[in-house]
């Protein structure tokens, strides 16, 4: 068991998280950004993206909190200097993540039946299923992508997950405007060209993360230890922690929708007033996940190494760092909710200027409420 090679401060915290916070932001980005593109195709096009994004999400939710589990376990390993170790973790959940596939596609389905149960217009309905369909279609990416970039935040290389998301934004942002208005040759495809331009972007991410991944050199270190092979330790132990964690988080995001679906069974407009709100709120949320991200590695790296008492310090500065930001973020939603919702307005009609504005910009100084409480 090593002992810790580094002093624990803000400063060292902000060098591990601040990567990650940029990689969240940066999935923020591209999120915020396919909805205000589908924006201009129409005000009904808003919650659609907005409630067949986030019912793909809550599907997938459980099975990427198991193999996200890959985190802390890594971290573990790696804290403790068994690169070899966190090298075979990493596959262990590639192969999980490949057994979940199946039982993702099988519950496509049930996201029609979602949509119809809570009410949604049948013209919603459509068009969230086809842009949820797509999203489920390739949600063995999403599985990937929680792998490898756990196994990097795991072994403290946080600045290659960074990377890859910075560069994914570069896909996605022009991918999305010509696959969803037909430039540059490509078809017009509407909503569903943005739920493949989200696909694309997330294949170029997981190869950017697996080719580093095949070219570090904890990976050509462990290649004699049989990488690949099922070791049913490892799989046991990722399935054994990581089911609470996925189903922490699909308790989690499942609730949110449940609120999400039955706000946008009002009507239209009320869908696109939630929706513009809860686009803003992923500012606030996302980025911290990118603190807690770091905080489970460095507080696993100290348990690897026998430091429990270090573990602990490193949760309150990481606290300390994700409220700093929640009140930050608040402030701005407060001051500058008139302004952030016309962001938005593009493709509304004066009679959609005058129904969503008020509601959304009331919705959203709310949402500075609770933006504490997401840090807690």
């Amino acid at each position: 068991m090593q002992k810790p090679r580094t002093e624990i401060s803000l400063r060292y915290m902000l060098s591990i998280a601040a990567p990650m916070v940029v990689s969240q932001a940066s999935e923020t980005i591209m999120l915020f950004f396919n909805r205000w593109v589908v924006s201009f195709l129409g005000a009904d096009h808003i919650p659609a993206s907005m409630s067949g994004g986030l019912s793909s999400f809550v599907f997938t939710a459980f099975f990427a909190g198991i193999t996200g589990y890959v985190n802390a376990l890594a971290a573990q390993y790696h804290g403790a200097g068994r690169e070899d170790r966190c090298v075979q973790t990493a596959s262990q959940g590639f192969w999980l993540a490949i057994a979940f596939y199946p039982f993702l596609l099988l519950l496509i389905p049930a996201g029609h039946s979602l949509f119809v149960l809570a009410g949604h217009d049948p013209r919603q309905v459509m068009l969230e299923f086809s842009y949820y369909r797509i999203l489920m279609l390739g949600s063995f990416l999403f599985l990937f992508q929680s792998v490898l970039v756990g196994y990097f935040i795991g072994i403290g290389r946080t600045r290659v997950v960074m990377t890859a998301n910075l560069l994914g934004i570069l896909v996605n942002l022009p991918l999305n405007w010509c696959l969803v208005f037909g430039k540059l040759g490509l078809p017009k495809l509407g909503i569903e060209g943005a739920a493949l331009g989200t696909l694309g972007s997330a294949l170029f991410i997981v190869a950017i993360l697996f080719v580093s991944y095949l070219r570090g050199p904890g990976y050509r270190a462990a290649a004699s230890t049989g990488v690949w092979m099922p070791r049913r330790d490892l799989l046991s132990r990722l399935i054994r922690f990581g089911l609470p964690a996925g189903a922490e988080m699909f308790i989690n995001v499942f609730a949110f929708n449940v609120f999400v679906q039955l706000m946008q069974s009002y009507n239209e407009r009320v869908a696109t007033a939630v929706t513009i709100t809860f686009n803003y709120d992923l500012v606030s949320f996302i980025p911290m996940l990118g603190v807690g991200a770091a905080t489970t590695a460095i507080v696993g790296h100290r348990m690897g190494a026998g430091d429990p008492r270090g573990a602990r310090k490193v949760a309150y500065l990481g606290l300390r760092l994700a409220w700093g930001y929640a009140a930050f973020v608040g402030i701005i939603f407060l001051v500058g909710a008139p302004l952030l919702v016309r962001f938005f307005a593009g493709g509304f009609t004066l009679e959609d200027h005058a129904a969503i504005l008020p509601i959304a910009q009331t919705l959203l100084r709310l949402a500075a409420l609770y933006t504490m409480a997401d840090a807690g």
